[in-house]
């Protein structure tokens, strides 16, 4: 079954322990949810040490798919609840996905296919 309404990615890369509150805020702003994956930072601000010894710094990267028409609700909410404007605090970006399947959930069901009342 293909999805007839376009979606965005919004991919957001905070430190570890600050991904509730930015599942919190996208479902707040009409999101459905999102996936959490562990991840390790490697950017500038990621060179911290202690007593010599480097620290790999641990990350959560969320992934919430949401339909075009929330995103940029979404993802001002994901800024807010992140304090993203801050430095070091991490980063949310957006993808355009062409396609997009096992969601139907999310769809308007076609009028042919509506349940019987």
């Amino acid at each position: 079954m293909e999805v007839g309404i376009p979606f965005d990615l919004i991919v957001t890369i905070v430190n570890k322990g600050h991904s509730d509150a930015i599942i919190e805020a996208s479902k707040e702003a009409g999101a459905e949810g999102g996936t959490i994956i562990p991840g390790r930072g490697t950017g500038v601000r990621e060179n911290k040490k202690f007593w010599g010894i480097p620290i790999e710094p641990e990350k959560d990267i969320i992934l919430t798919i949401v339909p075009q028409e929330i995103t940029d609700t979404v993802l001002k909410a994901l800024m807010k609840a992140g304090k993203l404007d801050k430095p070091g605090a991490g980063i949310s970006f957006v993808v355009e996905l062409k396609k997009v399947a096992g969601i139907c959930h999310m769809c308007m069901l076609e009028p042919d296919h509506q349940p019987s009342k």
